[in-house]
């Protein structure tokens, strides 16, 4: 499992990313995206209806904008490292997304906690935000997410003889670590 994502530990109340990932909206992302979730809402789908709307043309399906701009972060912030997605609150959409329009996201730490049951894991707040190509805010939600500590992602589980080699693998490492020789 590639791991791009940071561990509990790494993470601070304030650390802000800014990822260079953009992504231009198509219409096909739009179109799909709203069969696959059998929206069939004519604001998205329907060019002539939408042209005598206060938008004049079709807009973006809204749970695409919010996929988008947490699958966006996922690369720098949580990467292999999650242990659950906890939710998202406070959502909002403070303008419409529309075909052609370049997108840009940001996160932030907004609080930090020890998971009360997990005591390998902790429970991190961001602060999602999306913006369009003029800088506008399109989108911002709030997602918890659990996620793992450092230690225990690299808790040695017990050793294994192999050829006269004792080893131990590392959980979600790539490498065995060489406990004893015989030789």
């Amino acid at each position: 499992m590639p791991m791009g994502g940071l561990f509990y530990e790494q993470f601070s109340v304030g650390q802000r990313f800014e990822h260079v990932l953009r992504r231009t909206v198509t219409e096909a992302d739009n179109l799909i995206f709203s069969a696959l979730t059998h929206n069939p809402a004519a604001l998205h789908l329907d060019e002539e209806y939408m042209k005598s709307s206060e938008f004049g043309t079709r807009i973006v399906n809204s749970c695409f904008t919010l996929s988008l701009m947490v699958g966006v972060s996922v690369a720098d912030t949580t990467l292999g490292t999650t242990v659950a997605n906890l939710g998202w609150d406070e959502v909002r959409f403070p303008l419409p997304v529309f075909i052609g329009d370049t997108l840009r996201t940001e996160s932030i730490v907004h609080e930090m906690r020890e998971s009360k049951s997990r005591p390998g894991a902790g429970i991190v707040t961001f602060v999602h935000r999306c913006f369009n190509q003029r800088g506008e805010e399109v989108a911002v939600c709030k997602r918890m997410a659990l996620m793992k500590k450092l230690m225990e992602s690299f808790r040695i589980s017990p050793p294994k003889q192999l050829g006269g080699i004792a080893v131990a693998q590392v959980r979600d490492y790539k490498s065995l670590t060489i406990l004893k020789s015989d030789g």
